[in-house]
């Protein structure tokens, strides 16, 4: 099970943190990924880390501004939203992978568990 936390309403250029605590299953042992959904739109992907958090990856338009890691000890996945724009606007979901999938995948049909979304709100 995961619980995401930490969205909330920031002005644009500011920084949010959001946490993903994962019970019943350590973040060390999956894949684990950020996706974001707006209203209309399909779940996009945002970043993703691999088992032991050495590996990350980010769709383009975040590179440089988000920051995705996890503190295994603590079963927590972080993002680090820096740099904000209206754009990042969006209710953001943490994921995981089958425990025995490596690949970091970015297609949100690859991921069997969900949290339940935090809202994030970007003004201008």
């Amino acid at each position: 099970q995961l619980q995401a936390s930490g969205g909330g309403l920031v002005q644009a250029g500011g920084s949010l943190r959001l946490s993903c605590v994962a019970s019943g299953r350590a973040p060390s042992s999956s894949v684990m990924g950020w996706f974001r959904q707006t209203p209309g739109k399909e779940r996009e992907f945002v970043a993703v880390i691999n088992r032991s958090g050495v590996r990350k990856d980010y769709r383009d338009s975040v590179k440089g501004r988000f920051t995705i890691s996890k503190d295994n000890a603590r079963n927590t996945l972080y993002l680090q939203m820096n740099s904000l724009k209206v754009e990042d606007t969006a209710v953001y979901y943490c994921a995981a992978r089958p425990t025995y999938e490596t690949f970091l995948a970015t297609s949100r049909e690859k991921y069997n568990s969900w949290g339940q979304g935090t809202l994030v709100t970007v003004s201008s």
